[in-house]
């Protein structure tokens, strides 16, 4: 294992894709206050089909973030809670948040800059 900052095997660059995608810290952040069903997830957060809800749910549960239980009853229903691993990450989103919060008005008005540049080259194509 290197220790040179974000090569493909450095557990910096392994943090860093964990919170890269959207709903992995959606998720984190909406589970932060205990078990929670699925349909109670999606209700929360809003905008996330069930499919990518699954999906995400599986990705954090194999990275050890989340646990699964299988709950009793006729159907058995289910139930995802953050791991003491997965609530590590907890102060870290805080941090993005607080940090989007301050300074996304500037973010946005340098996109809105940007895409009135007609020199300018929109990243995203």
């Amino acid at each position: 294992m290197t220790t040179d900052a974000f090569l493909a095997d450095c557990r910096a660059r392994l943090a860093f894709d964990l919170l890269s995608n959207t709903w992995n810290a959606v998720l984190i952040w909406a589970l932060r206050d205990g078990p929670v069903r699925p349909v109670e997830l999606r209700e929360r957060i809003g905008g996330i089909s069930s499919k990518v809800l699954t999906e995400t749910l599986r990705r954090l549960q194999f990275n050890g973030l989340v646990e699964r239980e299988v709950l009793p009853g006729a159907p058995p229903g289910v139930e995802y809670r953050l791991t003491d691993l997965g609530r590590t990450l907890l102060a870290p989103i805080d941090a993005f948040g607080a940090w989007a919060f301050a300074h996304g008005d500037e973010v946005m008005a340098a996109q809105e800059a940007a895409c009135a540049d007609p020199s300018a080259t929109d990243p995203r194509t």
